[in-house]
Order: structure tokens, then C-alpha cells, then sequence
């Protein structure tokens, strides 16, 4: 792999990185306090600013995935020619899956047995770096050339169902359907994050640090351009409705319902449409932050430079204020304690409506910049303890 030597951690990444984990939390915050007991992209029992406050947190996931590529080529870069760029993402991946099976599942719910694996997003940024561990080995044009042709095929598949591949079945499952895989005993896998084009999409990012790191004159204006291409892409396709996303748009009831639709893109995979939505948009907010000079103590920037411990953190401070609120007002303690919303037996009136969830996305985000900022001065101040650099 031919590399140029790198130039400082770009301060564009870490900024759009720490923006998209702040709307993700307002997601996760959603999820345990909302009176909402239903999926908000349900256009039968939605509202638009539910179904909105849904969407937006869309572009977390293959930012984050994207951004991991990228910020991967960029440490390679960085580390010079002979770093071990495969040992680093491999190591990384194997961490990130042991954490989904341990620190992340009681963090979703306190009584979990770990029984039940849930294939989320460290699930899928942990075998995505495991497969580009293997990538990284390619010439990085090549890299980029495979990510491109994943994300833009896998729809071709979306016609090939688990149950019809026999003894290939659970593999399919977790490659590309997301259906449950039993294991025996209890044990189960819930692989809803289908691992196919999370690995397109990391590896397209690996490809895009390697012209990102350049910083050539009139980046700023080419990464507007690219955004502002997949973004009218996406437009083009999705008003189409013949690729690109296995659930078509509709004409609904109301022109606004039918914007909400045309905006519903299929998430479990993602799909191309889903994947330009949102990195199209994302490539024109890089574009704009590339321009911009923030203090290094600026809040998106921290969050930015603490993904690891801010994701893990985020759960366990959602989770203890939900329970601590239900037990307060003398709420469902044990249910909240089980999984929030999902719980079965959580009662149909609990909750808050979505001002109230926004109000408590914010003391969250700020109790969020507190603790990052804590992690980070204990980072700085004991350089030797090696296996924070991986936090």
C-alpha cells in the first residue's frame, strides 16, 4: 500500500464524529423515556415530528461506520509505511465484539443474562474491522473499489431468503437478512445489524481516508460536490422506485406523509438508498466543518476523540436516570430495568411525550461532556496505561 506522509488527526472527522453520537443519544434517550411504544417510522401510527426525530438519527450509524474506515486509513497514515494496520484493526475488532456480548448487553438491560447476543453497531464496526483487517493488505484503491461495489450491489440480493439456503441459512441471516439465529440452550444471536454492507461501508471509508489525508487544495469544495451528488443520487433513485431499496415509497394521505414515506429508507440493512441519504449529506457537513478552526476543547471535538467510552457511557447514564425516574414517580422500576420500552410487560401509559425526551437528551449530553472531559485528563495524565488508547 502506497501512502504520502500524514498530516495531523483532522479536526473535520472528530467534529462530524461528535455531532452524530450527540444525535444518537438523543435515540437511545428516545428509547427508554418516550411514551411512543411503537416504531416511529410506522407512517400508521406516527406523527411527522416523531417520525423526524426517528430519521435524523439515521445518519449516526454509517457516519460512525464510514468515519471508522476513514479514521483507520488515517492512522496507518499516520503511524508511517510498516505500521501494522491489519494487528491494529483486528485487535480493535475483536475488543468491540467482546464488549457487544458483555459491557453493551447489560448496559441495554440490567437483567440480561447474556444469552442473547444482540448484533448492533459495535457488533457490526467489530467484524467490519476484522474484514478490513484482512482488506487493509489490498492496495487501498482496491479497498475503496470493493466498499463501492458492496454498497452498491447488496440490494441485487435482497431476493435470496435465509430459510431458502438450508445448512447456509444462519450465515445468510447474519451476512445480509438479520433474522435470529438459535444456537441451542438459551443461546441466541440477534444479528439486526446484517453485516454485508456495514463492511461495504467501512471499507468505502477506508478507500475515502486514503484521498481525505492528502488534503489536497479545494477539498472543502470536492467533498461538498461528492455529498451534493449522493444526496440528488438518492433523489433520483428513490423517485424511481426501481432500485435500491427493497420497501417503495408511497403516495399517502397527505403531501407531508408522502415526504415521510419517500424519507423512510430501509435501515435493517441499510440500503443504498438509505447509505446516500444519509452520507450524502454527511460529505456536505465534512465539507463545511473542514473550513472551520474549533478550539480544541470544543464539545462535538471531545466527543469526537472518546467514541468508544462516550457510546458505552451514554447507555449506562440513559438506563440509570430511566430506572432512577421510574422509581422516583413510582414507576415501572423493574420493567425499565429490563430493557426500557421493549419490555413486554411495561405499561401502555408509560412515558413522556417527545418534549419532555428532548429536555432529558440534554441533561444527558451535558452530563455526557462532564464524564468525557474526566476520561480524558485521566488519558492525559497517565499516557503508560496503554489500553485506554483503544477507548
Amino acid at each position: 500500500m502506497n501512502v504520502q506522509p500524514a498530516s495531523a488527526r483532522l479536526t473535520s472527522i472528530d467534529a462530524l464524529r461528535g455531532l452524530v453520537m450527540v444525535i444518537m443519544t438523543l435515540d437511545h434517550t428516545r428509547d427508554f423515556f418516550s411514551d411512543a411504544h411503537f416504531k416511529p417510522t410506522d407512517l400508521q401510527q406516527t406523527n411527522v415530528a416523531l417520525f423526524l426525530t426517528r430519521w435524523i438519527t439515521h445518519f449516526c450509524a454509517p457516519v460512525f461506520v464510514f468515519l471508522a474506515g476513514a479514521s483507520a486509513f488515517l492512522w496507518f497514515a499516520r503511524k508511517g509505511r510498516n505500521a501494522p494496520i491489519s494487528g491494529f484493526l483486528l485487535k480493535r475488532g475483536l475488543l468491540l465484539l467482546l464488549l457487544t456480548c458483555t459491557v453493551e448487553a447489560w448496559s441495554w438491560n440490567f437483567l440480561n443474562d447474556f444469552r442473547q447476543v444482540d448484533g448492533g453497531v459495535l457488533w457490526a464496526i467489530g467484524w467490519s474491522m476484522i474484514v478490513l483487517a484482512g482488506l487493509a493488505k489490498l492496495p487501498v484503491v482496491i479497498v475503496g473499489l470493493i466498499g463501492l461495489t458492496i454498497v452498491a450491489g447488496h440490494n441485487a440480493l435482497d431476493g435470496i431468503r435465509a430459510q431458502d439456503l438450508g445448512g447456509f441459512a444462519p450465515w445468510w441471516a447474519i451476512l445480509h437478512t438479520g433474522e435470529d439465529v438459535a444456537l441451542g440452550n438459551g443461546w441466541s444471536i440477534n444479528p439486526y445489524y446484517p453485516l454485508l454492507p456495514w463492511i461495504g461501508v467501512i471499507a468505502l471509508g477506508f478507500g475515502f481516508g486514503s484521498w481525505l489525508q492528502r488534503n489536497e487544495p479545494g477539498t472543502p469544495f470536492k467533498l461538498i460536490a461528492a455529498g451534493t451528488g449522493l444526496t440528488l443520487l438518492f433523489i433520483a433513485l428513490r423517485y424511481a422506485n426501481v432500485y435500491g431499496d427493497p420497501d417503495p415509497w408511497q403516495v399517502q394521505t397527505t403531501p407531508a406523509f408522502t415526504l415521510l414515506s419517500f424519507l423512510n429508507c430501509h435501515k435493517y440493512p441499510p440500503s443504498l438508498l438509505y447509505l446516500s441519504m444519509t452520507l450524502g449529506p454527511a460529505l456536505i457537513l465534512l465539507g463545511l466543518l473542514h473550513q472551520k478552526s474549533l478550539h480544541l476543547q470544543h464539545p462535538l471535538l471531545l466527543f469526537g476523540r472518546t467514541p468508544l467510552f462516550f457510546y458505552l457511557i451514554h447507555l449506562y447514564v440513559i438506563h440509570g436516570l430511566a430506572v432512577g425516574l421510574a422509581a422516583i414517580t413510582g414507576g415501572p422500576v423493574r420493567e425499565i430495568a429490563g430493557g426500557g420500552i421493549w419490555s413486554p410487560n411495561l405499561p401502555a401509559d408509560y412515558g413522556y411525550g417527545l418534549a419532555s425526551v428532548y429536555a432529558i437528551w440534554l441533561v444527558v449530553v451535558v452530563l455526557m461532556l462532564r464524564l468525557c472531559r474526566g476520561f480524558e485528563r485521566l488519558k492525559t495524565a497517565n499516557p503508560h496505561w496503554i489500553w485506554m488508547n483503544y477507548l
